[in-house]
C-alpha cells in the first residue's frame, strides 16, 4: 500500500489537531509535519517532500499563496491543497494561479478531506462547489483586453496582489488578515500603488487596472 505524506500548514493548532485525527482513521494517509505559518511551511515542504500540503492562505510571516508559490518553485511535484475559511473569487484565483492543485473550505467533513487528499496525490484537481464555480465563471467570463504594460507594469509582486484584493472589494482589515501583515504595511503598499496608478482613491485605482487589464 502506498501511503500519502501529508504536511499540515495551518496557524490555528486546534484545526491542525482536527486534520491529524482525521487524517489517522485512513492507514493510506500519514502527516509528516506541521507548520504554523508560512515561512516554515516552505522549509518543512522543501525539506520533508511530502506528497501533499494541506495550505491555509493566512498565516503568519508568509501567507498560503507565496508559500505555495515558493514551494513548487523548490518541489514542482508536491499538491498543494489549499483549506481555508475564504471562498471569496479573488482567493480561489489567487491560489490556484500560484499552482494549487485543489481548495476546499474549512468546515469540510473527514470524509471530503480524505477524498481531496487522495485526489491531490493522483494528481487530480479537486474544489469545494463555491471554488468550482468561481473557476467557471473565470473561465466564461469575456477575454480582457491585454495589459499596458506602462500601467501595471511598475507593480511589484505584493503590488499587484494587493491591487487585485482591493479590485476585488476587500477593506484594508480583510487584507491585512488576508495577508498576515500589519494595517501600516497594507497602508503603505496601497499609498505606493496609487502613486504609481496616479491615481488619489480606491475607485480610481480599480478603474486603472481594469482599464489596463487586472
Amino acid at each position: 500500500m502506498t501511503v500519502i505524506r501529508v504536511l499540515l500548514a495551518d496557524d490555528h493548532p486546534m484545526f491542525r489537531y482536527g486534520l491529524r485525527a482525521a487524517f489517522a482513521s485512513d492507514p493510506a494517509v500519514e502527516v509528516v509535519g506541521e507548520a504554523s505559518d508560512g515561512a516554515d511551511a516552505v522549509r518543512q515542504a522543501v525539506e520533508l517532500d511530502p506528497d501533499v500540503v494541506v495550505m491555509d492562505l493566512t498565516m503568519p510571516q508568509l501567507n498560503g499563496v507565496e508559500a505555495t508559490r515558493r514551494i513548487l518553485r523548490q518541489r514542482p511535484a508536491v499538491a498543494i491543497l489549499v483549506v481555508t475559511m475564504f471562498d471569496d473569487s479573488a482567493s480561489v484565483l489567487a491560489a490556484v494561479r500560484a499552482g494549487a492543485r485543489g481548495y476546499l473550505v474549512k468546515g469540510a467533513d473527514r470524509d471530503e478531506m480524505l477524498r481531496a487528499v487522495h485526489a491531490a496525490a493522483a494528481g487530480d484537481a479537486i474544489f469545494s462547489s463555491a471554488a468550482a464555480q468561481h473557476l467557471a465563471q473565470q473561465v466564461s467570463a469575456p477575454p480582457r483586453p491585454a495589459r499596458t504594460p506602462g500601467v501595471l507594469a511598475t507593480l511589484t509582486v505584493r503590488e499587484h496582489e494587493i491591487l487585485e484584493l482591493v479590485a476585488a472589494g476587500l477593506t484594508n482589515t480583510a487584507i491585512t488578515d488576508r495577508l498576515g501583515v500589519s494595517p501600516k504595511t497594507v497602508r503603505n503598499y496601497i499609498s505606493t500603488i496609487f502613486a504609481k496608478l496616479g491615481v488619489e482613491t480606491r475607485a480610481e485605482a480599480i478603474d486603472r487596472a481594469r482599464a489596463a487589464g487586472l
